[in-house]
């Protein structure tokens, strides 16, 4: 497997929140060269969930590799389930995204409220109002943090604080982002790869997990300053990874920096053969738990 020759490189900065459009929705593009820039939806201010997915099905720059800063699955390893015990759970990532937009299929804005509050799934969750499933923390779970994928690991490894996708609670939780963005993912069936839960093509365009403090860790960030609020900030991460600086002066909120200080790592990442081969991708996780680009 050999990484593809790409010609563009796009970073999603992606949210859960509830509502129509986001603030926390940031689109940024880069070429080959040149430096990355910010993408508007047509008409308004914010993205909705539903403008990025049209982006990605319909409008997409040809052989684009698209990073989406969410949890592409849910943890399985841990348990050999992403629910154990209920005997509905879903054999593999795929089938786990069918599941998710079928149960949540009357929820506007590709959210995903009636999955968590669903009688079957809320326990494996921790919800707000101190609402903490029982099997949240599964017997002899090592994380304080919730169950965590593989990939998660190797996020840890790199001195990140990962928390579980299981956890709905807090300003560090993912879990909302990677469910509203898995709906996103089923919908791109058929129409753009998923990487590594479908293979890597020679050509085209691809969809993979990013996880934008890995990006900012290489611009010359530490994992606990990762998020940066003004434009010398975001330019001197920029210059790191050999790139030309952002447009722009002054403050700029945080969404926008890690799509811009992504999309731009992701070009300097894409040719090293040894991110598309991590030491703990299996077969096995690749189909079920998926993988971040860059955790090595």
């Amino acid at each position: 497997m050999t990484a593809p020759r790409f010609a563009h490189f796009m970073a999603i900065d992606w949210s859960g929140a509830v509502g129509p459009r986001q603030k926390g929705i940031a689109v940024a593009l880069c070429g080959m060269e040149g430096p990355p820039r910010l993408l508007r939806p047509e008409g308004h201010r914010h993205w909705s969930r539903e403008d990025v997915l049209a982006l990605l099905r319909d409008d997409l720059p040809p052989d684009t590799l698209v990073g989406l800063d969410l949890g592409i699955s849910l943890p399985f390893v841990d348990a050999g389930a992403f629910f154990p015990g209920w005997e509905d759970s879903p054999a593999d990532a795929r089938a786990l995204w069918a599941l998710i937009d079928t149960i949540c299929e009357a929820d506007p804005h590709l959210s995903a409220s009636s999955f968590v509050d669903h009688p079957e799934l809320s326990p494996y969750f921790r919800r707000h109002g101190g609402r903490e499933g029982a099997l949240f923390h599964l017997p002899g779970a090592v994380h304080r943090r919730g169950r965590l994928r593989v990939t998660e690991a190797a996020q840890a490894s790199a001195g990140c604080k990962p928390y579980s996708n299981f956890n709905l609670v807090g300003a560090a939780q993912v879990g909302k982002s990677s469910l509203t963005g898995m709906r996103l993912l089923h919908r791109l069936t058929g129409h753009l790869p998923v990487w590594p839960v479908d293979p890597l093509p020679a050509s085209g365009s691809v969809v993979t997990e990013i996880y934008t403090t890995l990006a900012a860790v290489v611009a010359g960030r530490s994992a606990s300053r990762a998020k940066m609020a003004d434009h010398n900030a975001l330019n001197a991460a920029l210059h790191r990874l050999g790139s030309p600086g952002a447009a722009g002066s002054g403050p700029i909120d945080d969404h926008s920096a890690d799509a811009l200080v992504t999309a731009a790592w992701l070009r300097i990442a894409a040719p090293q053969d040894r991110l598309w081969r991590p030491d703990g991708l299996t077969p096995a996780i690749a189909r079920t738990e998926g993988w971040t680009f860059g955790a090595a």
